[in-house]
């Protein structure tokens, strides 16, 4: 029996005549029409509709076509195609019936009002709902005035009402509805009736939809009653009625109560049924529901499994209870931990509640607050925050503000809000969702105990301890008295509670709770999941902070195997955007370790260390790449990255038009397109996880050759006792002849910053006080240093030994030095005395980037013209395809009142000479060259690189860059208030606010438009090189200002041109660090080419030699020091 228990389509007998006709004809159409339903009913519908032909044949030639007879035949010709499920076709038939029957309805009013009842039934089946009410409801006043309301279409109708209400989330409707079929039922039956008791079903059914248990309660028991004295338990509307009162009791957190009942429930529907039947699949998941909600997962799956195979058998991938089904089980594998499995399965539930239901019903807001959850402890705070806002406002609408679900949005919402730091916007949301559960659930209840929990953990993290732990108590003896002692939970309060006794110095409760703790998620939910990865780093800190190093340093080393276990399983189902926000949650674990290994030295965690920033340094940036070599492969997966491309050059379009002027809604709609194909493409190129393997430093070391040493530098949050972070760097050593790395603390990060000016250009004093002996510019934080020396490499000096060759890998500010040049006295530099070789992670030693270069030609930039002239710039683009390039339309930039280089770009006349001098030099090498000078050095010309044909294996460009640091945290809608500003300085992603300017580029810098509708405009983003296929590139030369600089981003390192052109596929890059003067970078770069092409030097080596000429022509680093080599 179905919640809604409507009458099924053959409830009513045949509609027969009541006039006394002793006519033969009629007697004859009435024999075949029931012939026709005794077909129909044994599902054979294409003789059901044959013999009813021959009824409507006969009524229509000898009655007329407009009798009563034939509008029978019409309706019975409907009713067939109906629960055939052709409905279009049905709806012309129940039409045709209804004409007919309207005409006739003074004779036959119950005729009238069956054909409408069945026309709006077929509607609601059709998901056609405005239309069904209105029939539902007229079919209801034509019964009202001609048979009167105790008659049983009456009440047909109004089950039929119920159901609709019910589907479409209208419960305010639906109540006084329930409650008139219940008279109805109580007079015309009697309360004692079967129908009776479906009515008391039904309409406790509602009050526990809308969360008034304690009226649902007595109807559901009176109902069963009824039931069990009327139709014995093996019946179905007993089985229902067992189900639904047991659900009622898992509501109410009355689990010990709920079980028997969903077993009684599951064997009487095995019995009476058969195990391949809806209900039984309904009664399997409601028992697993229990088992989630008591904590016991083993027991719920195989459950949901079985309910989800039968449903999908019994009922197909497109009803609501298969989605039900999938809804439950992602639910279930959320708390397990397994959110590859738990989203697609929320996805596919979503949209099916979507198309069948609608997005104003309570379902559809059900699948949106458990995705909500989801994607927030996947770190997606903005979408998990929009789609709890959705919900809540659903949940509002349909279920009222005073329901359970309301306030678990509520809770919700403020979870987040409480864990971003927005505490005074969470409060109020945690206090409202208090009252309401209090109100409706009871103080007992677990849902209680979570909203003191979650208040409690607000007063925590304003430090309001003294209100916090009379909560965290109240809420775990709630807790332990519903749902037992070992749920998840339980744990999770009880680790609450552990945290706060930690930071108020009570170190000996904290340890009880938090060894508890663990041992509950280990034993329910196991050693995988992340609740189980907290519960080691929680318990790991609590140590670290007491003294017991050996204690921390076993746990944290659990927590690093642990961690990346999670991670291998994130990297199989998101996309790039996603695993990035995912890896920050990762941070701060590493972190602690870091603290802790500064604090003991421990070997072990020392060599862990190591092992964790081979794995986290450069993550993404090492797994887009091995992405784009494994689909170049994959014969499958190409389409779909081809049309992932497509996606992003259009992004790419998009994100550089100006904020005010931004489509949001299309780059909402484009963005999700390209995360669905990433996450498929992870999910299905062939090899993915072959290719995520480990690197660990074993295998660094044995890529190491005597004399040459690896050098991991990490940065931190130091977590010392007094609470107050600094941001630590140090450097873990790697030396052939060494039992394991070592670690080498170093300096604070403040040290550096203002020297460096982090936020910004570096300038000529910075240069000279960073690249100079004596102490100049460095801002003392305890004692003064001499030189930049000090901090950074002198703690290295006793580690390397005699080490000549140094590959090590930057991390943090870092990134904005040249360490070769740091000087060691007065006459040498770090680059005199090592030879150095800087890489993305030495993980590259065993891993080395690969680059196929067969060709010998090369293409040069410079001497670009950047003013604009129309008819020049046009006649260059001739030369290449416009898709080629993805051309952007009427692309505008808003007019810069200021930029560090001023308000255009001006001619560098040094960087003619510098390609000629370069491009004769590769002649002479036997390099082919393509020299794009003036106007032809477009933005079109450079896209088209690779797009037929492989790239060049050299590509030097001689131009204007620049680089604007992430602007302050704004809205759209407040940038767009105040468009002073070009959209690459004040956007949010971080590759569009660096680039490179080629022909024409200042008109749009000026004007906010390109030279000509349908062109390029000349400002190249380091999104849109990232886009451009460079896999056969070994080498590129940025010869421009700052093309080295770049938000830096944890492990990723620098986000820019540097990022932009490893994506693309380069081996080499050249780059620079501040705004070097023209003729130095020419010379500079006319010398390299040199040593390298005719002296047959290695690049490594040609750059060093280069760079050591100029810095003994020039004593000032400022001229020499800006460029650098990374690999």
């Amino acid at each position: 029996m179905k919640q809604s228990l409507t009458y099924i389509l053959f409830l009513f007998p045949a509609i027969l005549y009541t006039q006394a006709v002793d006519s033969e004809t009629i007697r004859q159409v009435d024999s075949l029409i029931q012939v026709s339903r005794d077909l129909a009913s044994k599902k054979d519908y294409a003789r059901a509709l044959d013999v009813n032909a021959v009824a409507e044949k006969i009524a229509r030639d000898i009655l007329g076509p407009e009798s009563a007879a034939y509008g029978t035949t019409c309706y019975n010709h409907g009713r067939i195609l109906h629960i055939n499920r052709d409905y279009y076709e049905a709806e012309l038939w129940y039409s045709k019936s209804i004409v007919i029957r309207e005409k006739n309805q003074g004779k036959e009013p119950l005729d009238y009002a069956s054909s409408l009842y069945y026309q709006a039934l077929l509607y609601s089946d059709m998901s056609e709902f405005d239309k069904a009410e209105s029939i539902y409801l007229k079919a209801k006043d034509i019964s009202i005035k001609t048979l009167g309301k105790e008659h049983r279409i009456y009440s047909a109708i109004l089950y039929s009402l119920i159901d609709l209400y019910k589907k479409t989330g209208q419960f305010e409707k639906a109540e006084p509805t329930y409650l008139e079929s219940v008279e109805i039922m109580g007079k015309t039956l009697g309360k004692k009736h079967p129908d009776y008791a479906r009515s008391l079903y039904n309409l406790a059914n509602l009050y526990k939809d809308k969360g008034q248990y304690e009226k649902a309660k007595p109807l559901y028991l009176e109902a069963k009653d009824i039931i069990e004295g009327t139709l014995g338990k093996q019946h179905s509307d007993y089985t229902s009625i067992l189900t639904n009162l047991a659900n009622l009791y898992k509501d109410m957190g009355l689990y010990d109560e709920a079980e028997p009942l969903c077993l009684e429930a599951i064997e009487i529907g095995e019995q009476t049924l058969g195990k391949q039947h809806p209900e039984y699949a309904r009664s399997l998941n409601n028992l697993a529901n229990l088992y989630l909600k008591m904590g016991q997962y083993e027991k719920a799956e195989p459950l949901y499994l079985d309910a989800l195979a039968i449903t999908e058998q019994t009922l197909g991938k497109r009803h609501p209870d298969y989605a039900r089904s999938l809804y439950a089980l992602a639910t279930l594998y959320y708390y397990k931990g397994q959110y590859e499995k738990s989203e697609t399965l929320h996805l596919e539930a979503r949209d099916i509640r979507e198309q069948t239901l609608g997005k104003e019903h309570p379902d559809y807001a059900n699948s949106l607050n458990a995705l909500a959850t989801l994607y927030y402890d996947m770190g997606q705070y903005d979408k998990a925050e929009l789609l709890h806002l959705e919900a809540k406002d659903i949940r509002g609408k349909t279920l009222g503000k005073e329901h359970p679900y309301y306030a678990s949005t509520l809770t919700n919402l403020a979870s987040m809000y409480d864990n971003s730091g927005q505490y005074e916007k969470a409060e109020p949301l945690y206090l409202e969702a208090k009252d309401i559960n209090e109100k409706t659930l009871g103080k007992e209840h677990p849902n209680y105990a979570i909203s003191l929990n979650n208040l409690a953990s607000l007063y925590y993290h304003t430090r309001q301890y003294d209100k916090a732990e009379p909560l965290f108590l109240e809420a775990i003896d709630i807790t332990g008295k519903n749902l037992g002692h070992e749920h998840p939970f339980y744990s999770g309060t009880l680790n609450s509670l552990a945290s706060l006794y930690h930071d108020m110095g009570q170190f000996d409760k904290s340890e009880r709770l938090f060894l508890e703790a663990k041992d509950i998620n280990e034993k329910t939910l196991g050693k995988g999941h992340p609740d189980y990865a907290n519960s080691l780093n929680n318990l790991a800190v609590l140590y670290r902070n007491t003294g017991q190093y050996d204690k921390a340093a076993s746990l944290f080393l659990e927590l690093s195997t642990a961690n990346k276990h999670l991670i291998e399983r994130a990297i199989h189902h998101l996309s790039e955007l996603e695993l990035s926000n995912y890896l920050k949650s990762f941070s701060n674990h590493q972190d602690q370790i870091l603290t802790l290994t500064k604090a003991s030295n421990s070997k072990k965690l020392i060599a862990s260390c190591y092992d964790n920033s081979l794995f986290y340094k450069g993550f993404l940036l090492q797994a887009a790449n091995r992405m784009k070599q494994l689909v170049m492969i994959d014969e499958g997966s190409i389409q779909k990255y081809n049309q992932l491309k497509g996606y992003q050059q259009r992004l790419a379009r998009l994100y550089t038009q100006p904020i005010a002027g931004f489509d949001s809604a299309l780059i909402t709609e484009l963005e999700n397109k390209s995360n669905k194909i990433e996450k498929d493409l992870a999910r299905t190129v062939s090899g993915w996880a072959e290719a995520n393997r480990q690197v660990q430093w074993q295998e660094v070391q044995a890529s190491l050759q005597a004399e040459e040493a690896a050098v991991e530098f990490v940065h931190f949050r130091n977590y010392d006792k007094s609470k107050t972070l600094s941001i630590m760097y140090a450097a873990l050593v790697l030396r052939p002849d060494m039992e394991q790395p070592h670690f080498i603390p170093l300096f604070e990060e403040r040290q550096l910053d203002n020297l460096l000016q982090s936020q910004g250009s570096i300038k000529a004093d910075n240069v000279n006080a960073i690249y100079s002996v004596a102490a100049r510019g460095i801002k003392p934080v305890g004692e003064p240093v001499k030189s930049i020396f000090e901090p950074i490499w002198q703690p290295l000096i006793q580690e390397l030994g005699n080490v000549k060759k140094v590959y090590f890998s930057s991390s943090g500010l870092l990134h904005r030095l040249n360490l070769g040049a740091i000087p060691i006295s007065n006459d040498e530099t770090l680059g005199d005395r090592y030879q150095l070789k800087c890489l993305s992670s030495t993980r590259q030693l065993v891993v080395p980037t690969n680059v196929e270069t067969v060709a010998q030609n090369a293409i040069l930039f410079g001497g670009i013209n950047y003013e604009m002239d129309k008819t020049a710039i046009a006649t260059a683009n001739k030369n290449y395809d416009s898709d080629a390039t993805a051309t952007r339309e009427n692309l505008s930039f808003s007019y810069a009142k200021s930029t560090t280089r001023g308000e255009t770009w001006g001619y560098l006349k040094w960087t003619d000479k510098e390609v000629d001098n370069v491009e004769t030099t590769l002649q002479k090498a036997g390099f082919q060259t393509d020299t794009r000078k003036g106007y032809s050095a477009t933005e079109e010309s450079f896209k088209a690189i690779g797009h037929n044909g492989k790239s060049p294996r050299i590509l030097h460009l001689a131009t204007h860059g620049f680089f604007f640091p992430d602007p302050v945290q704004k809205s759209r809608e407040q940038f767009a208030m105040s468009n002073d500003d070009p959209v690459f300085k004040i956007s949010e992603h971080p590759m569009i606010r660096s680039g490179l300017i080629l022909a024409g580029g200042n008109y749009a810098w000026k004007t906010g438009k390109p030279v000509q509708p349908g062109m390029e405009d000349g400002i190249l983003t380091a999104y849109e090189i990232s886009q451009v296929n460079l896999s056969n590139t070994e080498l590129v030369v940025l010869s421009a200002c700052e093309t080295g600089l770049g938000d830096i981003h944890g492990n990723e390192g620098v986000y820019g041109l540097q990022r932009a052109f490893k994506i693309a596929g380069v081996k080499y890059l050249i780059m620079s660090l501040w705004q070097i003067p023209d003729f130095q970078t020419q010379e500079l770069m006319t010398t390299f080419y040199s040593k390298w092409l005719e002296n047959k030097m290695t690049i490594p080596d040609a750059f060093n030699s280069a760079q050591q000429e100029m810095r003994d022509k020039y004593q000032n680093p400022f001229f020499w020091a800006g460029f650098v080599l990374v690999e």
